[in-house]
């Protein structure tokens, strides 16, 4: 079964569109959303959790439409959005006694566990927490009451090495058994790498690729010549950096000769994000 099924998905603001956003996540995997800012990624998660009404398109979730069944979906959602703005001066444990009211699978124990992990005191008020500690506070609730899918935008964000890491571990470990699923937006696109099944890359409102997480980096080629060696593919090239020693540049794969003799790598996903974004054609 899928856990993610998003079709076409049509959103107008004048300024910004999102145009036919079209991906599927199956159960039990993990799927990087990656984008650079005001690509969309945020409004096609609020489109995911009907936050937003959308001009067109059709969103499944666990094989339901989210317009018909919203209420009873979104117990089988953990949903985190990174920092808490709001009752900022309530404290964790007061705030999370009003929202483990609207939870039927509340787990106590599960809350708890996550509190002693991400060493969060609730006799804090939020207003006393950093920015890591309200992305960790955001994600124990998430991850409280059974969610089969947790959508989560830019969940690591604010978090220092040691504590991401520890939070990757986390996903890997809730999705070993098949049941849960997770979507989540991400510019450190290092933590993808380590975890992520899947990538789902959106540019200008619009899905560029949609793919297992391997397939999807060697689909593109990081290239590095002699500046004399880049008639021979500037126009295949999706951008290029010039530099005192020669150029570099992405192409996708398969518009890449080997009969050039260029030397090309895998890029990392990040250098996939940097030069997709990067339209013009040098950078000296």
């Amino acid at each position: 079964m899928l856990a993610l099924d998003i079709q076409n998905l049509n959103k107008n603001y004048g300024h910004f569109q999102l145009k036919n956003v079209s991906f599927q996540l199956e159960k039990g995997y993990i799927m990087g959303f990656i984008g650079a800012n005001g690509a969309g990624k945020t409004t096609t998660i609020k489109s995911i959790m009907n936050m937003i009404q959308l001009d067109s398109g059709d969103v499944r979730i666990l094989g339901k439409r989210m317009a018909e069944h919203e209420l009873e979906l979104k117990q089988e959602i953990g949903c985190a959005f990174g920092g808490i703005d709001f009752y900022t001066r309530s404290k964790i444990g007061k705030l999370t006694g009003v929202i483990k009211r609207f939870y039927k699978h509340w787990d106590d124990d599960a809350y708890y566990s996550y509190l002693k992990r991400f060493k969060l005191d609730e006799n804090k008020k939020i207003a006393e927490l950093s920015t890591g500690m309200r992305v960790k506070y955001n994600l124990a609730i998430a991850l409280s009451h059974g969610a089969k899918l947790l959508i989560l935008d830019e969940p690591t964000s604010g978090l220092d090495p040691v504590a991401r890491d520890d939070l990757l571990d986390i996903f890997r470990s809730l999705v070993t058994g098949g049941e849960i699923s997770i979507l989540f937006s991400t510019h450190i696109t290092s933590d993808l790498e380590k975890c992520a099944d899947y990538i789902t890359f959106i540019e200008n409102g619009q899905i560029i690729k949609s793919a297992d997480k391997e397939d999807f980096m060697a689909s593109y080629r990081l290239l590095s010549g002699k500046e004399s060696e880049l008639d021979q593919v500037k126009e295949k090239l999706i951008s290029y950096k010039v530099n005192s020693f020669g150029f570099t540049g992405l192409i996708r794969a398969v518009d890449l000769n080997p009969a050039f003799g260029i030397r090309a790598a895998t890029p990392s996903l990040e250098e996939i994000m940097v030069y997709s974004a990067k339209k013009e054609e040098s950078y000296v």
